[in-house]
Parts: C-alpha cells; structure tokens; sequence
C-alpha cells in the first residue's frame, strides 16, 4: 500500500475508532473532551493537511482507488513499473504524455478545491454560518473535489487503454498480489 494510502487508511480507522469509543460511551452515548479525542483530532488533521498538499501538487492521495482497484493503471505507477511491464518506448511516451497532462489538470483544478476549502472555513470562522451559506459553500467543495478525482479516475481509463492484457494483468498482480481478471 502507498505511503498516502496508508496514511489516508490510517485517518480513517483512527477517526472511525474514536468515533466508535465515543458513541459506545462506555456508558453515556457520544461524548467528546478526553485527551484520546485531542490526540485523534491532532492527527485527522495532520492527514487532511497532507491530503491537501498532495492533491494541490497534482496527485491523488487514493482519489482513483476504485479504478486501480480495478484493472484500470494509474499512470505514475504503470511509468514506476515500467521495466516489469516491459513497456515499449511508444508506450512510455503516452503514459509519460498521460501524466504530464494528467498532473497538470488536477493541480488546477486542486487550486479550486483549496479555495473552495477555504471560502468553507471562512463560512465558519465568520461566527455567520447558516444554512445558505453552509449549503452552497459545501455544493462548492464538492463540485471542485469532484473535478479532481474525474481527472485522476479518466487517467486511469486512458492508461488502461495504453497497456496489453498481459501488462494489466501484469500491473495488477505486482500492486495488488492478486490476479485481476477484467
């Protein structure tokens, strides 16, 4: 697994854990305040901050997991696998072409999603949130977060289209220990 994806993995559980232990309750429903809740938020944020910085530099921080997952390469990794995927120079050239542009695209569009981000925050830390302002800041968010993960996820479809069979198979075998059969 990734070192993002770990980290990402990590966040989650942690959240999901602490979420878990609140609403247990150990008696008393959700509660929040302990020091085990500092800890978790510190680190949530840590995560999000190192996914905020992944995704303004271009990458994807998991967002086309589901497509990896899947059979469809990403072209970082097919570019990092080259030599066991025994890629030909034609092939090289496109995947390089692919994330070059693929990079390009999604720090743009990451640059809407940090201002999207940001506009939310200021939602908040105004003291003025209602549910207007809540509703079309996250509407936002999501539609620019959404941009970026389209651009890594079509990448994905594009690189695939790039490979052999036995390259995907090949691909999917080194990244995922498993044979995938498409």
């Amino acid at each position: 697994m990734s070192p993002a994806l770990l980290l990402l993995a990590t966040a989650l559980a942690l959240l999901t854990a602490g979420t878990a232990a609140a609403q247990s309750g150990h008696g008393h429903g959700h509660q929040h305040g302990g020091a085990g809740d500092a800890q978790v938020h510190q680190r949530v944020a840590a995560c999000l901050r190192e996914f905020d910085q992944v995704v303004a530099e271009g990458r994807g921080f998991g967002l086309a997991f589901p497509a990896d997952q899947n059979g469809y390469p990403g072209p970082l990794h097919v570019l990092e696998l080259k030599d066991q995927l025994r890629l030909t120079p034609e092939q090289e050239t496109r995947v390089r072409a692919l994330f070059e542009a693929m990079l390009a695209e999604a720090r743009r569009r990451a640059a809407r999603l940090a201002a999207a981000e940001e506009q939310l925050q200021r939602v908040f830390t105004a003291g003025a949130a209602d549910a207007v302002g809540v509703r079309a800041a996250v509407a936002e968010a999501e539609t620019a977060r959404a941009e970026v993960r389209l651009v890594h996820l079509l990448t994905h479809v594009q690189t695939r289209d790039v490979l052999t069979e036995t390259q995907r198979r090949t691909y999917h075998e080194i990244r995922w220990a498993a044979p995938k059969h498409p």
